[in-house]
Order: structure tokens, then sequence, then C-alpha cells
């Protein structure tokens, strides 16, 4: 399988990227970012590292140039990783948060789905705050938490709108990610992901390794939330496998 990853330089993109490199199953792993990517360092002996390929893209609204187009054609499926936090938009023009997770994610899938193959799998992660229907009044951090329900709701829209050229489409509605090297998840903020009625956490690993999964096996169901990914995680994962 050949796999493209966008947000490869950060916290899920990078394990993702760490945990396609040990699969087999997968032949190519393409890292699409505004900077070059590298294996990460704690890949582990068995993998093979020349499989990642590293693409450097400018414009992320633009269509793709054919130095891109060469790596992503015939693609089999994307992990799009790549997003702005609420925390990190609290110090940005909300203009540019809504360029970021929504024009961003639809103009590179507009893009791949001319150039891939078929079926071509699409999984876009987000979390379990995200709201897709614009009707709710949200309680706390409701400009973000609709505009991001807009891109799920974009995606998915996308996928049906494209049924005939093989485009699936899933969402990853994780909690909190926990892992290695980081502080612990707080109880009061892990009550709160409790109230949305899903499994509050998941390892790191297994939310990487539950979207390869999808990838690799085929979309199961739509949206992927904690309880799903941590399943999924621990059965596709050996325990040598988890980032410590």
């Amino acid at each position: 399988m050949k796999l493209i990853v966008t947000g490869a330089t950060g916290h899920v993109g990078s394990e993702v990227i760490r945990l396609a490199l040990r699969n087999p199953a997968i032949a190519s792993v393409v890292a699409i970012a505004r900077k070059p990517v590298l294996a990460p360092a704690n890949v582990g002996s068995e993998s093979q590292t020349s499989k990642l390929q590293s693409v450097v893209l400018e414009s992320w609204t633009s269509p793709y140039p054919e130095s891109v187009v060469r790596h992503v054609e015939d693609a089999d499926a994307c992990i799009w990783a790549l997003a702005v936090t609420p925390s990190q938009s609290k110090d940005m023009d909300f203009s540019d948060v809504i360029a970021i997770c929504y024009d961003y994610t639809m103009n590179g899938l507009t893009n791949m789905a001319a150039h891939v193959s078929k079926p071509f799998r699409f999984i876009y992660t987000s979390g379990v705050t995200v709201e897709r229907d614009q009707e709710k009044t949200l309680p706390f951090l409701s400009e973000y938490r609709l505009m991001r329900g807009r891109v799920e709701n974009a995606v998915l829209d996308f996928a049906k709108q494209h049924d005939d050229q093989g485009v699936e489409v899933t969402v990853a509605k994780p909690g909190g990610i926990e892992s290695p090297g980081r502080d612990a998840i707080s109880a009061p903020f892990t009550t709160m992901l409790e109230t949305f009625g899903h499994t509050p956490t998941v390892h790191l690993s297994e939310l990487a390794a539950a979207m390869i999964d999808q990838c690799l096996h085929g979309i199961t169901k739509d949206p992927l939330w904690g309880e799903d990914l941590v399943e999924i995680g621990q059965r596709a994962l050996s325990p040598e496998d988890y980032l410590r």
C-alpha cells in the first residue's frame, strides 16, 4: 500500500509515520509538509526508512504542482493529521485557523482524488468535542468546534459526491491522547471528556495504528470514536510497536 500522511511533523502524524514505516504491508509512505520530514529517530530496527518520501508543499490552497502530483499518484490512502488545535487557535486570527483546517483539507482531498488509486481511503483526524450539527449551541469553544464539524461534514459529503471515483472517508474522533513524555491527562479534563459518552482517552500508538488499519483493511464505520480506536489499535499492535 502507498500511504499519504499530512501533519507528519506533528504529534499524531509523526506516530503514524513511525508505525507505517514499521508495517511490512505498507510499501511507500508519502509525507506532505511545509518542510522536509525525516524518519522518526525511534522507528526501530525492523522498519524500512527508505520507504519514506518527503514532499514539500508550499501552497496548500492551490492545485498541486507536478512535483507533488508524481508522489501522490496511485496512492491507496491518506491519513490527514493536519489541523490547528484549540490551544493553538487562541493565538491566531480565526480566518487563518479556518484556512488551515478547512481550506487545506478540502484542497488536498480534491487534488488527491484526481490522481490516486480506486478505492482511495481518506481518514480525517478530528476530536470527540467537534460538533457536526451546525444548529447546536455549544457551551465552550463554540466557533472552533462548529468549524471543525463543517470540515467533517465536507469530507464526508465529498466522498458521497465522488462515490464513482472510489473515494471512501471516515473521521477519527479521539478524546485525550496519551503518550510517553507528555503530561498525564488531568482528572478534570478526563471527566469533561466522559460527558461526551465515549472512551475519554486513547494511547497515541493505538490511535495511529487504528487509522492505518482502516487504510489497509477498509473503513468499518464513521465516525471512529475513542472506544473504536482503542479496540482496533490494540488488535493491530504488538507490544513492541507501542511508543515508549
